[in-house]
Parts: structure tokens; C-alpha cells; sequence
């Protein structure tokens, strides 16, 4: 069984029997603020300051913030190299997607991803069950790309991330549009899910979340 919070833009914290993994670690740069969190792992997608809070981690973590793959605390990491814009990384540098393995659940989170991926990059993605997906566009992936991947690569589960709410993240898009360009019916934000690997349907479905963190008090 695995807790999925999310504390906004690319954010989640998820509590397993092998290990508490939290990725990008918010900075209050993007309008939410994250209290003090514990965790065994730490992914890093790029190091961008609304991505690399790790002050807001108590320490004796494990951080993984590269291509590559790592095992740790009994998990299984791969980080795939891809970048933050669509020309290469000549813009705004590169990215790194995470495929890690937790309770028998396959999870993929797509950082700031900035294009829409190649066939090899694909490939890494064959067969995940949970999929973390940026959908609000500036500097990333826009929802109509979002869509299209999630159709492509039929996760079972997605969690739509970085995109506006009342909270943070006001320069991005809504999250209504990745549901208009899926033709589905946006569901209400949960504060968490709980999962196990037979919950999962064969079918993919969407869940939103609620940011656990509070906004940047002004």
C-alpha cells in the first residue's frame, strides 16, 4: 500500500513499506510553502529553485538528481535523461524523468519535462502504473501534449502536476484544459490517495489532488 500526497507544482511525497520518497522538493518561488518533511529518498529533476528545496527535508535522505540507475533502501531508481524546452536543452537545459518501483507499483515522474518524447524515451515508460505529468505549460509540456502522452503510453493511474491553483503556480494553465483535450470529466481533488497494485484498473483513470502545503503568506 502507498500514500500519495501532493504539496504542489512537481512536488509528491510517497510513503511505502520500503522507503518515503519526495520529489522536487517545492521552493516558496512558486507559491507554496512546504513544512519540514522526512524521507529515505529524494528525487531532483533539474535544479531549479521551485525544484530543489532540500532545506524543507530533516536530513539523512538519499538524493538522486541524475540519469542513471540507482538502487537504494530496497528501491529501484531510473532516471532518464530528456530535457526542459524543445530545442535539446539549448533553451533551458536538461531534465530528468524517475521511474522507481514501490509496493509493487511502477511510478514515473516526468519533472519539467519541455517536449513530447521520442520512441526510445518512450520506451522507459512501457508498463508504469502511476504517472506524475506536468499539464500547465510555461516552460513545460502544455496539456495538449500531456494528453497525448497519457493516451500514448495508457498508465493506469495519472496525477495531473504544475499547473495553476489557488494557491501557487498562478503564471500557469488550468488544469481544466488537460481534461478537455482528454474528453473526460474532471474528478474533485482528494487530500491524498492510498493505493495498492490490485486497485489498479486496466483502464486509465485521472485523480487530482489537493497541495498539502500552505501558500507563500504576502
Amino acid at each position: 500500500m502507498a500514500e500519495i500526497r501532493w504539496f504542489g507544482h512537481n512536488c509528491f511525497r510517497i510513503r511505502a513499506k520500503e522507503a518515503t520518497v519526495i520529489t522536487d522538493p517545492v521552493g516558496r518561488i512558486t507559491g507554496y510553502a512546504m513544512k519540514p518533511q522526512m524521507a529515505d529518498i529524494v528525487t531532483i529533476s533539474h535544479k531549479h529553485p521551485g525544484h530543489t528545496n532540500l532545506d524543507a527535508i530533516k536530513p539523512d535522505y538519499r538524493l538522486v538528481d541524475g540519469p542513471g540507475e540507482y538502487e537504494m533502501h530496497e528501491v529501484f531508481i531510473t532516471g532518464v535523461r530528456t530535457w526542459h524546452d524543445n530545442e535539446k536543452g539549448a533553451e533551458r537545459g536538461f531534465n530528468t524523468m524517475f521511474v522507481f518501483d514501490l509496493e509493487g507499483i511502477r511510478f514515473a515522474h516526468l519533472g519539467d519535462l519541455g517536449h513530447n518524447l521520442s520512441e526510445s524515451q518512450s520506451e522507459a515508460l512501457e508498463d508504469v502504473d502511476v504517472m506524475m505529468i506536468p499539464v500547465g505549460g510555461t516552460n513545460v509540456i502544455n496539456a495538449e501534449i500531456a494528453a497525448d502522452l497519457v493516451t500514448r503510453l495508457s498508465p493506469k493511474l495519472v496525477i495531473p502536476m504544475q499547473y495553476k491553483t489557488a494557491k501557487g503556480d498562478s503564471g500557469l494553465g488550468e488544469v481544466s484544459e488537460f481534461f478537455t483535450k482528454l474528453g473526460i470529466t474532471q474528478p474533485e481533488p482528494e487530500d491524498k490517495l492510498v493505493i495498492k497494485s490490485g486497485d489498479l484498473s486496466e483502464t486509465t483513470q485521472v485523480m487530482l489532488l489537493t497541495p498539502e502545503a500552505d501558500a507563500v503568506k504576502k
